[in-house]
């Protein structure tokens, strides 16, 4: 036990310099890192440590995703699925495709055709979600209504369904939306079934994140109507520049197919615009589209409003575009980078937003600073007093056990929040607790008259098993708190579980190490415990 090749205390003392070596860029100002990283790309390999809502301040938004333009989107998209049906089979609509507030209703006026219609449209009645989602159910429920009409409404299992992957989506694109824009070190996390947690440290003015984050963002391309187009299948919508214009329903090139989007000016009039690049299919789709319908109009519409008609003058085969509207250069920026983001699958309402001034932060540092000095202090006393020099090994191995917190913290990207404060301070008795468990056995295994060499070999081998099983048992729970915990319980929840794994190596290792350091130097022959 008390043999280490000199690899091993190497290994160990380089450890603990690589964990120091992580944390030195949180204590230098956030102004000299990024001067550093600009003029030496790489030569500060770690950030600092990420300082949470509580602690710096900064902007807390709730956002609730609108349920209803989560239907209505999937009303359109049930009825361009209907449409194709009937195309496919070759049979001819008495009625049209009526749109109702949960799905849509076909006349088919011959029964035997509608007894086809059925088949067709029984294909799009699919099973909601899978095995790992838990949802059960199908999403159309299909009627014949006896009248000659054919009705296809959503379900509550499919619409839930479709809630819950909205929400999903959503996180995923305001992350890169928030990422594009400069924004750093947010949170962005769910928040029961439809809502959205957004959080923006270091954030006083939330004009600017409100407008990436509530604009839904969707880019579509569609033909303006003509004269004798039926209303069934057009729509009235408003432009940017005022009035309205008619469009067909039918989307031809949606904005899902863009690839890049950058804020440019236009080469003639010198304004600012927005360029856009699209996928392969979303080229193809386009170039096909454009010389299929040359002298047409062709309107670009972003979040339901007509930012321009243009003429098409010949077929588009580039894959590329611009968009103008008399824009700003902010303006154009913004929708350069909600384009590049991707379109939110649904609207997003704020419901909830708070501020917290930094002030308020600077104290919540200042009395997590005071816990855990008044708490470090307390311990080192007491395990001072209570075991001596061994005492001293289990403070300095106490010292270190905070240092790989932080340096685990600064590696993982980890944000420190004030519970998080309150679960290093945690740590730091459970930490000792270790040390006294081994301390413990130790001073018995004295007393029954062994070694002091043998001593100390019994008291790490024996009580090293208790250490494992406690500390595995409030890692569990700590896990449970992560897993299943949402903003100020994770935070708490990473910093104890940090400390837990911790604990085990410094309470094992370094003090292992240290006592061994200290019998090879004074070859006592009585405990000092």
């Amino acid at each position: 036990m008390l043999r280490l090749a000199p690899w091993k205390v190497a290994s160990i003392l380089a450890l603990v310099f690589f964990a120091a070596l992580m944390i030195v860029p949180s204590f230098l100002p956030a102004a000299t890192v990024d001067a550093i990283d600009r003029r030496l790309p790489g030569f500060i390999p770690f950030r600092q440590i990420v300082l949470g809502l509580d602690l710096q301040g900064g902007a807390h938004l709730l956002m609730e995703v609108d349920s209803a333009s989560v239907v209505k989107t999937q009303v359109d998209q049930l009825r361009d699925d209907v449409r194709q049906k009937m195309r496919d089979g070759k049979i001819p609509l008495s009625g049209g495709i009526s749109e109702l507030p949960r799905g849509v209703l076909v006349r088919i006026a011959d029964p035997a055709e509608r007894a086809h219609a059925l088949e067709l449209l029984g294909s799009l009645n699919q099973r909601v979600g899978g095995a790992l989602t838990g949802a059960t159910g199908h999403t159309l429920d299909i009627s014949d209504n006896g009248d000659g009409a054919v009705q296809l409404l959503l379900t509550e299992a499919a619409t839930t369904e479709k809630i819950r992957q909205a929400v999903t989506q959503s996180i995923e694109v305001l992350n890169r939306r928030l990422n594009a824009a400069g924004t750093k070190e947010t949170v962005v996390e769910q928040q029961g079934l439809d809502r959205i947690v957004v959080e923006v440290p270091g954030l006083q003015d939330t004009t600017k994140v409100k407008d990436l984050l509530g604009a839904t963002a969707k880019l579509t391309f569609q033909l303006v109507a003509d004269p004798g187009d039926p209303p069934s299948e057009t729509e009235t919508l408003p432009q940017v520049q005022g009035g309205t214009i008619t469009v067909q329903k039918r989307i031809m090139v949606d904005g899902a197919d863009l690839t890049d989007a950058q804020p440019s000016f236009d080469s003639r009039t010198g304004e600012p615009d927005v360029t856009f690049r699209f996928n392969l299919r979303g080229g193809q789709r386009f170039g096909l589209v454009t010389s299929e319908n040359v002298g047409k109009l062709f309107a670009i519409i972003l979040d339901g409003k007509v930012i321009s008609a243009p003429r098409i003058l010949g077929a588009i085969t580039g894959g590329s575009g611009q968009i103008t509207g008399n824009f700003t250069v902010e303006q154009a920026d913004n929708l350069a980078v909600l384009l590049r983001s991707g379109a939110l699958p649904a609207k997003l309402t704020v419901v909830e937003e708070r501020t917290v001034g930094p002030g308020l932060g600077q104290d919540s540092i200042d009395a997590g600073k005071r816990a855990a000095l008044v708490g470090g202090a307390l311990v080192f006393v007491y395990m001072l007093t209570t075991y001596g020099v061994f005492g001293i090994f289990a403070d300095l191995a106490l010292g270190v056990h905070i240092l790989f917190i932080f340096g685990s913290m600064a590696l993982l990207g980890a944000t420190l929040t004030l519970p998080g404060i309150a679960g290093i301070v945690f740590t730091i008795g459970m930490a000792v607790d270790s040390n006294v468990l081994i301390y413990e056995r130790i001073r018995e295994e004295s007393h029954l008259g062994r070694s002091v060499v043998s001593a100390l070999d019994a008291g790490f081998r024996r009580a090293f098993a208790t250490i494992v099983d406690s500390n595995v048992t409030m890692f569990v729970a700590a896990l449970i708190l992560y897993l299943f915990g949402s903003g100020a319980v994770r935070g708490f929840a990473v910093s104890l579980g940090l400390g837990i794994l911790t604990s085990i190596i410094t309470a094992v290792t370094m003090t292992r190490m240290m006592i061994a350091l200290w019998y090879r130097r004074t070859r006592a022959v009585k405990l000092p415990i």
